[in-house]
């Protein structure tokens, strides 16, 4: 099964507070430097998995866009997609002692993946992972409506993941609902409030509400979450769930969630 992921590569720094946080002052910590954003987090657990995985996006030619292409190419995962002068996106995620996590994003050139960058030889796959993040900005939106266009073209399925609600709410809800609504998924992921968000679109699509701790729905089927030892990191959660399900429906989507959040970092 080959996976064609399209979405961000970042380098993602994340920062797990060994207390509470002092303000103005410093506060012990594990950090971790690793590659990461949601269309490489993808890409990277789908490979993982057992499928055949590629990453599609623009990436930076400054060396947190070079070190970040080389931590996911060592996973196995195809890069494709121009190479920009500019800066990589970089996330840093800190990760607080109660398991949940803040994200802050610069996503440099990321955005500025045009359609007339695509080549249809990168979207010929049995299934195209669109990220939600990938369509609050242009050109990168438009990018990834020809994405869908292309791969359809090659008899592929589509899914998207709608990513944050803070960040719709930024772009515009409107603009953001008419988008999904041009991609027109198979599947949908989101969470509660994404989807309350964006209201009742897309009734022939499949929904994947992700609950967190309670686990998930699969288009209305209710899972409990899979036992966790600890829990260490929610950082990237989502995307493993998002990679398992596509790669191997409820079941391995559940397992590859639990196995992310045992760990410090959202890559497998």
């Amino acid at each position: 099964m080959r996976i064609v992921s399209l979405g961000d590569l970042a380098l993602d720094v994340v920062v797990q507070a060994g207390s509470e946080r002092a303000r103005d002052a410093d506060t012990p910590a594990r950090i971790r430097v690793d590659a990461g954003g949601q269309g490489a987090n993808v890409a990277a657990w789908a490979k993982a998995l057992g499928a055949d995985a590629r990453w599609l996006g623009k990436r930076g030619a400054d060396p947190a866009g070079r070190l970040a292409a080389g931590l996911l190419a060592a996973r196995g995962v195809e890069l494709c997609g121009p190479l920009a002068d500019g800066d990589g996106c970089v996330v840093v995620s800190l990760a607080e002692l109660d398991g949940t996590r803040s994200m802050f994003p610069d996503r440099g050139v990321a955005t500025r993946l045009q359609p007339d960058d695509l080549r249809e030889e990168w979207l010929r796959c049995d299934h195209l992972h669109v990220s939600g993040y990938a369509l609050l900005a242009e050109p990168v939106a438009s990018a990834a409506l020809r994405a869908a266009e292309l791969a359809r073209g090659d008899g592929a399925r589509v899914s998207v993941d709608l990513s944050s609600w803070s960040s719709i709410e930024r772009a515009g809800v409107d603009r953001f609902r008419s988008l999904v609504e041009a991609l027109a998924p198979e599947v949908v992921f989101a969470n509660e409030d994404e989807r309350e968000l964006l209201g009742g679109m897309l009734p022939d699509a499949s929904w994947v509400l992700k609950r967190g701790a309670q686990g998930c729905s699969f288009d209305g089927v209710e899972r409990p979450a899979f036992p966790v030892r600890e829990l260490i990191d929610t950082t990237g959660a989502g995307d493993a769930l998002a990679a398992g399900f596509v790669v191997g429906g409820p079941e391995l989507a559940l397992e590859a969630a639990s196995r992310c959040v045992a760990r410090l970092g959202a890559m497998p």
